[in-house]
């Protein structure tokens, strides 16, 4: 078996069961498919038979057995090449935010984008990190991309805060929605109030085509990126599901990975 004369495949192959090892560390594979299925799909794409495979995967074992110190490093790549293949296509769109839908500098150059659900409570618990986010970094422009799955209400609240956007006073209603509590009719209009609105102008633009679009639109981009719950974050080159906290958001904002 001569392994050394199909170099450029056998490099191909090293690195695909090198990332299915990270993949099966890190437990997240974007596409559905176990580490091990992509393995055996590159090695077979490469050309390999099946002695060749195992002569393959003992060279590849044995070296990350003598050099464990590189699997983070495999681990972040991976990370971010499944982040590269999911926002293909939508990365200008997805940090765009609805206008007025944003929390922060509107001009700021480091985008973290954030899904969120008014009946949450994984959400109003990451309201304190995302704010000590906007205090600490001048520069930091928060998209919120309302995506209201748990309820009615959240449903009903996220078109409320897209007709507080209207009104140049999205932040103002965010932050009382997540103070006042679940999304009732009540609670909704309570928080409408405090931040000011003209009810008769957000009951009209809540029901008007250009709020139930964008919402539709943060669907899919949620379908895309295969979030299925919130909170949701999106960096230039992350993405991250949960309350993960303010230092993973804030690592995933400087490219460090988490």
């Amino acid at each position: 078996m001569n392994l050394s004369a199909k170099p450029y495949r056998l490099t191909a192959a090293i690195i695909a069961i090198v990332l299915a090892a990270a993949a099966a560390i890190w437990v997240v594979n974007a596409r559905g498919a176990s580490p091990e299925d992509e393995a055996d799909a590159a090695v077979r794409a490469a050309g390999f038979d099946a002695d060749e495979r195992a002569a393959i995967e003992a060279l590849v074992r044995n070296y990350l057995l003598e050099n464990p110190e590189i699997l983070p490093e495999v681990v972040e790549r991976l990370r971010e090449k499944q982040a590269e293949e999911a926002m293909a296509g939508i990365q200008q769109d997805l940090f765009t935010p609805y206008p007025g839908a944003y929390l922060g500098n509107p001009k700021g150059t480091k985008v973290l984008v954030e899904f969120s659900d008014y009946a949450c409570g994984f959400c109003r618990k990451s309201v304190e990190a995302v704010d000590e986010l906007i205090a600490e970094d001048p520069d930091l422009k928060v998209v919120i991309r309302e995506f209201p799955i748990l309820s009615q209400g959240s449903v009903d609240a996220a078109k409320m805060a897209l007709a507080a956007a209207h009104q140049g006073k999205y932040e103002e209603f965010h932050r009382a929605m997540y103070e006042i509590g679940k999304p009732t009719p009540e609670n909704i209009e309570k928080a409408a109030r405090q931040a000011g609105l003209d009810l008769a102008m957000a009951q009209k633009a809540a029901a008007s085509n250009a709020v139930a679009a964008e919402i539709e639109a943060n669907r899919a981009f949620a379908n895309q990126l295969q979030f299925d719950g919130t909170p949701a974050w999106v960096t230039q080159d992350q993405m991250l599901q949960g309350a993960v906290g303010k230092a993973a958001l804030s690592s995933a904002l400087s490219g460090k990975g988490g």
